[in-house]
C-alpha cells in the first residue's frame, strides 16, 4: 500500500530539507504543525533550496493544498530548529 501521510522536520533552521520521493499526482495538503514555535517555508527557488525570502510562509496550524507530481520537488525550511510540516495526499 502506498504511503498517504508523513511529516518533515527541519532539523536546523535556515538549512532547507528536500521532500522525500513520494509520487503524488493528485497533490497534497501541507500543514505547519500546531506545536511549531516559528514560521515555516516551503517551495523551490529553482536551485534546490528555499528560505524565508523565496518560500511560501505558513504559521503554526496553517494548511495549504499543493499540486505537484512528487514531494521531492519541494524544499522545506523553518525559522526555528525542529519545527515540522505534515502532509497528506489529496
Amino acid at each position: 500500500m502506498a504511503k498517504r501521510t508523513g511529516q518533515i522536520t527541519v532539523t536546523t533552521a535556515g538549512t532547507a530539507v528536500q521532500g522525500s520521493n513520494e509520487y503524488i499526482p493528485e497533490g497534497i495538503y501541507l500543514r505547519a504543525l500546531s506545536g511549531n514555535t516559528g514560521k515555516v517555508y516551503f517551495g523551490n527557488n529553482d536551485n534546490g533550496d528555499v528560505d524565508s525570502s523565496t518560500g511560501y510562509e505558513l504559521a503554526a496550524g496553517d494548511v495549504v493544498y499543493i499540486s505537484c507530481s512528487n514531494l521531492q520537488e519541494l524544499w522545506f525550511d523553518a525559522a526555528t530548529s525542529g519545527d515540522k510540516f505534515c502532509w497528506c495526499k489529496a
